[in-house]
């Protein structure tokens, strides 16, 4: 039996629904994946989209096309990556204080899409990241910074039009 990408997995009624909902309604669907105003009416402005990988498409095309301004905008409505609520209390400690760091150091929210990790992993994985990430030039670190949401927008679109909510937590 073939596997089932997470792609797949949307049904052409949320993509329907998307495709013909209010232009206002589309745009703040979009903001809860990726808070670049520009991005999301760009999104919106496009529809409709025949499937998902052609909506993903735009979605990569309009994040690698965010201005130095968008990618502000984007990224101060980002927050840490949430924890299992059985993380222990130094993991907490040890995440805060790398988060700490990295935005003395850019300015900005820490992000990182952590999809497809085992929730047991996520942890070291975010650790090791952040720890790599500030021997960045802050330049670099912006592209790293951009990448990061483009993933995290492919993400949550996907879990927005396979009806998963509000996308804006699924970190």
């Amino acid at each position: 039996m073939p596997v089932q990408t997470r792609a797949a997995q949307v049904t052409p009624s949320s993509l329907e629904r998307f495709n013909t909902a209010p232009a206002d309604e589309a745009v703040r669907t979009l903001l809860t994946c990726l808070n670049s105003h520009e991005w999301a009416h760009r999104l919106a402005a496009h529809r409709p989209y025949p499937d998902l990988p052609a909506l993903l498409a735009a979605a990569d095309e309009a994040a690698y096309d965010l201005s130095s301004t968008d990618l502000t905008e984007a990224l101060a409505r980002e927050a840490v990556p949430a924890l299992a609520a059985d993380t222990y209390a130094a993991a907490h400690t040890a995440l805060t204080a790398a988060t700490a760091a990295y935005e003395s150091r850019f300015g900005h929210a820490f992000v990182i899409c952590l999809d497809g990790l085992p929730a047991g992993e996520a942890l070291d994985h975010a650790l090791a990241d952040i720890r790599s990430r500030l021997a960045n030039d802050p330049d670099e670190e912006r592209q790293v910074a951009a990448e990061e949401l483009r993933r995290l927008a492919r993400g949550r679109l996907t879990s927005t039009l396979r009806g998963a909510g509000n996308c804006a937590t699924s970190h």
